[in-house]
Formats: structure tokens, C-alpha cells, sequence
């Protein structure tokens, strides 16, 4: 029934910016701490930026701090990354969910979106 549906990647030269979209369903989306996360080729999935109810804190992952913007719209489920200052190392697949701790151990959020490909190339 969890469902997210992420949007918004593509190709962008290095130093470009992208905006992504997390559409999501299925649960009571203001009341949960969501990330986004980066899997790099060939890597595995990690969470590059959190935001925190009620007061909508935010966490970043050092790599990304100060380039990318995490925030949410309650009202419409959804999440967003905004992605500036793009850098090679960037280049992967989004996705969203919530949050490391409460994604790998309540069997609801067990599943993935087909997340979004971000290229960042010259």
C-alpha cells in the first residue's frame, strides 16, 4: 500500500541544478521523517538528507550540505530535493522513503520506489 513515485532527475552538466519530486501514499506522510537517498553505481543505497516533523528540521550527509535543499509539502504528500551545484559524484538514482531507521524495520516501508536518474556529466 506505501507507494513512492520520484521525479524530476535527468542530465545536467557539472554546476547545473535539478529539482526532485517525491509523490507518496499509502500512510500518514506529515506525521514521518523522510530522506532522500543517493545509490551510486555500483553502490549501495545511502540517505543524503532527512527532514524532521514537526518543525522540519533538516540533516544532511556532508557530500551534499549546503549544495542541496530538503523540504516537504505536507498537503500533497510529497518531498523535495532541490539540487544545486551539481558535481559528477552526484550521478545515481534517487529515491525517497522514510527515514534509515524506521525504513529497515517496519515491513510497510519495505519497498522502493523505482527512484529517478540523476547523470551529472560534461
Amino acid at each position: 500500500e506505501v507507494q513512492f513515485v520520484e521525479s524530476g532527475g535527468g542530465w545536467v552538466q557539472p554546476g547545473g541544478s535539478l529539482r526532485l519530486s517525491c509523490l507518496a501514499s499509502g500512510f500518514d506522510f506529515d506525521i514521518y521523517a523522510m530522506s532522500w537517498y543517493h545509490q551510486a553505481p555500483g553502490k549501495e543505497r545511502d540517505g543524503i538528507a532527512t527532514i524532521i516533523p514537526p518543525d522540519d528540521r533538516t540533516q544532511y550527509e556532508e557530500s551534499v550540505r549546503g549544495r542541496f535543499v530538503i523540504s516537504r509539502d505536507d498537503a500533497k504528500s510529497s518531498l523535495y530535493l532541490q539540487m544545486n551545484n551539481l558535481k559528477p559524484e552526484d550521478t545515481g538514482v534517487y529515491f525517497c522513503n522514510v527515514v534509515p531507521a524506521v525504513q529497515a524495520n517496519v515491513p510497510r516501508f519495505a519497498n522502493w520506489g523505482q527512484g529517478t536518474q540523476v547523470t551529472v556529466a560534461s
